[in-house]
């Protein structure tokens, strides 16, 4: 599938636009389009109790704007077409498309070859900066296959502690349309720069977008069936890094994102930033002794470094978000942030639930809650930072293997308990390379399974272990999806302290 460089359109006023997918990206995209006078026309394969809700409110929207002065007497023009995604409107001159929708989509095979170009949310986003009026703010960007959310969220914690008005937007779930066309800020002031999360689906559809700085935290197998290969994936990724005016921040123990700024073209003078867990080297950030320090954004950096924050400011301290600490830290100093304001933003910084979240000691035992670690590099990282475990896994594996998981953490394993449709394959991982950790299979897919896995890992946990849900699948086999999972988890726990365990 083609994808095409975007058209300069300056002026949508009358252009006929098709949005694909209602939802947190669709429903903004289509205001912002009607609200700038084209035709819009959004088109939705379900139709659903919540799409039609969704398609209500959108239509209802359209109407009241048209009779309020904010319409300035423009017509706002949309429509709502549920239950068929695939048909491209006739007269579409452009699609904007919502993340997810794979380029093999019948709608833009024919957008392709009716020679419509498409975009995606951000690149939309991207090309209505500044129309809010005032000075666009710039973007410091994040993707990677694990850590962007609690990588932006500590970036846009720093920014805070330095005295810049940010905010944390793009995947993380803050629309960027509605965040340039608003700027955001309830006291009417412009951002002085965002902190931008982006998907490798909304990359893939996002050819123009410039970043000051990005950073791509880490890349492993994941989204394979959307993308077609490990190839197209990496290469969505780097799509990060074209363009960058000032850094391009890389994972110095993970090589395939250095050869992505090396593959990228960027503005002349932009430097190549690594971060990583040892000591660094010039142009890196890294830890000495339990300091984060600075060789690169110092004054000679092959003889200075300055020290950043500890390692005991970030909460947790596991290697996996010390890493997420450097990235950040990186592209705040890129930014021209001062080292005081890293330590302070880190120190202010607390991890979303379900992300290594720290649920009850009881009699000895840790409980720890890490949904989000819905593949096997999450859930590799999340097993690294504990030393004994009883592993809660499970759920659906998304073509995944776990051979490479289990053998590296194999020592760390106290017992294992298995949830979910393909636990199979995790067992069959566990026979191979860690045939003698006791394992306990709960053939049970419904969610009260969650309460007995958690009884089944308290009676193998010994006294200063870690229980730990780290599934390394996903979870809509059996829950809703991963926050739901963890809130089970935790209610679960929670039932153990209330019974007096």
């Amino acid at each position: 599938m083609t994808v095409y460089q975007p058209q300069d359109f300056h002026d949508f006023a009358g252009m006929r636009i098709t949005v694909a997918g209602l939802g947190v990206s669709g429903v903004p995209a289509a205001r912002a389009l009607a609200g700038l006078g084209a035709r819009v026309t959004v088109v939705n394969s379900s139709d659903g109790e919540r799409e039609r809700a969704q398609a209500a409110e959108l239509e209802q929207w359209a109407a009241a704007r048209s009779a309020s002065r904010e319409g300035g007497g423009r017509r706002a023009d949309v429509t709502v077409r549920l239950g068929d995604g695939e048909t491209l409107p006739e007269g579409t001159e452009l699609v904007v498309t919502t993340p997810g929708w794979k380029p093999t989509s019948p709608l833009f095979l024919a957008a392709e070859r009716a020679g419509v170009p498409v975009w995606g949310d951000v690149e939309l986003a991207w090309r209505l900066r500044g129309r809010a009026g005032g000075k666009a703010a710039p973007w410091l960007a994040v993707t990677g296959t694990n850590g962007k959310t609690t990588t932006v969220r500590m970036l846009a914690s720093i920014l805070t502690a330095a005295g810049l008005r940010t905010a944390a937007v793009g995947n993380i779930g803050v629309p960027l349309v509605d965040v340039v066309l608003g700027e955001g800020r309830e006291d009417g002031t412009s951002y002085d720069v965002l902190a931008v999360e982006l998907s490798s689906y909304q990359l893939h559809w996002a050819p123009s977008v410039r970043a000051h700085s990005a950073a791509v935290l880490n890349l492993a197998p994941d989204h394979l069936d959307w993308h077609g290969s490990m190839e197209a994936y990496a290469a969505a990724k780097g799509r990060i890094y074209e363009g960058n005016t000032v850094a391009c921040v890389y994972n110095a123990a993970d090589p395939v994102t250095e050869d992505l700024v090396r593959a990228a073209d960027v503005e002349e003078g932009c430097r190549a930033i690594g971060f990583t867990l040892g000591a660094p080297g010039p142009s890196q950030l890294g830890v000495v002794d339990g300091i984060l320090v600075d060789r690169a954004f110092v004054e000679n950096r092959h003889r200075q470094a300055q020290e950043l924050a500890e390692v005991s400011d970030i909460t947790p301290a596991a290697p996996h978000n010390i890493a997420n600490a450097l990235a950040a830290a990186a592209l705040a100093r890129a930014f021209g942030v001062p080292a005081t304001a890293v330590r302070d933003g880190l120190r202010a910084f607390h991890p979303d639930e379900h992300r290594i979240q720290h649920i009850a000691d009881i009699a000895g035992v840790s409980y720890i809650d890490d949904s989000k670690a819905t593949n096997t590099h999450a859930a590799e990282a999340s097993l690294a930072a504990y030393e004994h475990i009883v592993w809660i896994a499970g759920g659906l594996a998304k073509g995944a293997t776990f051979d490479e998981l289990v053998q590296k953490s194999a020592e760390r394993l106290r017992a294992v308990v298995l949830i979910g449709a393909d636990r199979a394959l995790i067992r069959e991982a566990l026979v191979r390379h860690a045939p003698d950790v006791p394992v306990v299979d709960l053939d049970r897919t419904d969610t009260g399974a969650m309460s007995e896995a958690v009884r089944e890992a308290t009676r193998l946990a010994e006294t200063g272990d870690t229980v730990l849900l780290a599934p390394a699948c996903a979870s809509m086999d059996m829950f809703v999806n991963y926050n739901k999972r963890g809130d089970a988890f935790a209610d679960a726990v929670g039932e153990l302290a209330a019974n007096g365990h």
